[in-house]
């Protein structure tokens, strides 16, 4: 007798999950993509002649719906705390020790998992299916992303097998590998789009986005390094290792670099061992994470308020390489600031090729005592941009050449000046072309307008165009839409997307606007706090210098600078163009400031946080009627301290100053 079409359905999709199960976790595939894909074409089309056999869970629902209006808050039913880390391996034993003395005479294992750079997800299963995925958040509070978790290949719709939990967490990171990630900047590349910086940060801008669709077709992936909820519990072994091994039978990803080691001596030479292959692996990875094996051992050990007691993270220094220095060039920035950049002969750094690397300035330059021809030993700090840190001057050779400062900007031939009292060389034209483009590109990025769409490339282009002169050309661009359709690797779709962002930011508040202006010293938290004591752009025009004086946390210099950008007519005309267009010129009330957590009180943001930028923070404490401040000085009342604070955290201390870091500023911000 023939297969009926629920069987023949539900066995196309058993095949398919173990599949992926091959392919995804054990990296072991039996057929090839053509055959996988034959498999998945069957399967839609039983689907599509039967829709009402379609499930939740079937391989082909991936994809689907409209796109989402926002993102749930959910809460997470165990915490997702952080994780201490150190770059010291002696600080490693000290850990030890730490575990030793609260678990007596007790036997212990460790985990050692490879710390991958990516975005911590918490993945719910609910008899074997997915109910939800929902992203770290503040720890305790994350966004339900579980539509575009969906949509990622590797992340499991259905647990496969007849021992699943009744409900389970599966904590893990959602990372783009390299190998992806290339392939989707070449291809923004040959759009004329803007290529992403890096994987980490791409991947955090790919889950928010609010149509599946576009998680689909970018590759991201799934890697599993924990457990949060886990009912029953009785039914699952003790040893976290085991745990996985039962993970990995039910199609979850968990990474093969896992081990399981009998004490700290083992897991700190794994961790050195593996510093000389992580860039071979195909993601991003900054270090290695130590946890205690026993989840009952885990649980006597417990938390401190920030971290759990029974894990740390080893962190990899910035990784060095030398090369030779071929050329320097130089760049021009958005307030005509020189930069020389050097092209050096390729040196591989972290993962990738490096071919160029920013030496700052010339009295950096000046410092190294660098010149052409020199062997340099170039860093890539904090993992993204490369920058030379010195020369190795024993291998200079006879004819290396001194850089020359140059006397004349390289975009527009117009003279430059050095800053008083400053490092900085500048170019005094203020319509040199490659300012009026970086001023562009600034005024359109997140932090500022952010006009989904106008990106660099687009940018130049237009510029080069004639099509744009200054911000306030934008907002006439939808006049101008078949000019744009016509430029290099634009179309119709893309120009529609651009003028669309375009019209989105005319509601941006006006501390974004004034951030977007580049006026010298005003940055974003300036601009907010300019903003939110004039309230309209109209009485910071007309604003004398001691009335710009009465802000909070602007000095003499700053003040000068705002006056000046307001008394030239060009600017003044600037703005009523800008109004004219529609843009918003008011700065919205804020309904929390005067009664928030942080209502009064000066803070400074210092070192990089987790989940959140530095301009998101600032905004943050902002909102919950915070104010704040560059420098740490005495008036300071909080330092909110990430991941390298560097000299404020020093002098915070020094000065006895709180100091709270990013989980505690979520907890305040939620209180």
């Amino acid at each position: 007798m023939s297969e009926t079409i629920p069987s023949q359905i539900a066995h196309l999709c058993a095949a398919i999950r173990e599949h992926d199960r091959l392919y995804y976790v054990l990296a072991k595939p039996r057929i090839s993509d053509r055959e996988y894909d034959r498999l998945l074409d069957q399967l839609r089309n039983l689907e599509a002649a039967h829709p009402e056999l379609v499930t939740p869970d079937s391989p082909t629902q991936r994809v689907g719906g409209e796109p989402l209006a926002g993102f749930e808050h959910v809460t997470h039913a165990v915490p997702m705390l952080s994780v201490d880390n150190t770059y010291d391996g002696s600080q490693l034993i000290e850990f030890d020790q730490r575990i030793k003395k609260r678990l007596g005479d007790e036997t212990y294992a460790y985990i050692v998992d490879p710390k991958v750079d990516g975005v911590a997800i918490s993945l719910t299963y609910e008899d074997g299916l997915l109910a939800l995925a929902a992203t770290r958040g503040d720890g305790s509070t994350g966004d339900d992303v579980t539509a575009n978790c969906r949509a990622i290949q590797s992340v499991p719709l259905r647990l496969i097998g007849s021992d699943v939990p009744t409900r389970i967490d599966i904590r893990g990171e959602i990372f783009w590998p390299r190998k992806t990630f290339d392939r989707f900047n070449e291809e923004r590349r040959a759009n004329g789009e803007p290529e992403f910086a890096n994987p980490r940060n791409a991947t955090t801008g790919t889950l928010k986005q609010l149509d599946p669709k576009k998680v689909a077709g970018r590759g991201l992936a799934f890697v599993a390094h924990g457990v949060g909820r886990l009912e029953p519990l009785s039914n699952f072994p003790d040893s976290t290792h085991a745990l996985f091994e039962l993970m990995k039978s039910w199609g979850v990803p968990v990474n093969p670099e896992s081990r399981l080691l009998p004490n700290i001596q083992a897991a700190i030479e794994k961790c050195s061992a593996f510093d000389a292959v992580r860039h071979t692996l195909g993601y991003e990875v900054d270090g290695m994470v130590l946890k205690i094996d026993s989840r009952d051992q885990r649980r006597r050990l417990g938390n401190t308020s920030r971290y759990p007691r029974w894990c740390i993270a080893f962190k990899y220094e910035a990784e060095q390489g030398e090369s030779v220095l071929l050329t320097v060039d130089f760049q021009v920035g958005k307030s005509g600031t020189i930069t020389p950049r050097a092209t050096m002969k390729p040196v591989e750094l972290a993962g990738t090729t490096v071919r160029h690397a920013t030496l700052h300035n010339f009295d950096q330059i000046d410092r190294l005592d660098v010149r052409i021809g020199d062997t340099i030993v170039v860093e890539k700090a904090g993992e993204i941009i490369p920058q030379v840190v010195r020369v190795v001057k024993e291998k200079r050779p006879t004819d290396a050449k001194p850089i020359a400062r140059p006397t004349r900007c390289p975009a527009c031939e117009a003279p430059v000046e050095q800053d008083d009292g400053g490092v900085s060389l500048r170019c005094v034209n203020s319509d040199c072309v490659a300012q009026r483009k970086e001023r562009l590109i600034y005024f359109c990025q997140r932090d500022q307008m952010d006009i989904e769409g106008a990106g660099k490339v687009l940018i130049e282009q237009l510029v080069d165009a004639d099509l744009l002169h200054d911000c306030a050309d934008l907002y006439m661009l939808h006049t101008l839409r078949d000019r744009i359709i016509a430029l290099d690797r634009m179309g119709e779709q893309s120009t529609d997307n651009l003028l669309a962002g375009i019209e989105d930011s005319k509601t941006k508040p006006l501390s974004k606007l004034l951030a977007g202006l580049n006026i010298r010293f005003v940055g974003g938290s300036t601009a907010r706090a300019i903003a939110n004591h004039f309230g309209h752009i109209d009485r910071i025009m007309d604003a004398t210098t001691e009335q710009l004086l009465e802000v909070d946390g602007v000095g003499s210099e700053l003040a000068g600078s705002l006056h000046a950008f307001f008394e030239d007519d060009a600017n003044r005309a600037l703005i009523e163009r800008l109004k004219d267009s529609g843009v918003n010129v008011e700065q919205p009330e804020s309904k929390t400031a005067a009664k928030g957590p942080f209502a009064g009180k000066i803070v400074v943001v210092t070192g990089t946080l987790e989940n959140l930028s530095r301009t998101q923070a600032q905004e943050l404490i902002d909102s919950l009627g915070g104010k704040i401040s560059k420098s740490v000085s005495k008036k300071t009342d909080i330092l909110v301290a990430g991941e390298k604070p560097g000299s404020k955290r020093t002098k915070a201390e020094t000065l006895g100053i709180e100091i709270i870091d990013e989980d505690e500023l979520m907890r305040r911000a939620k209180s």
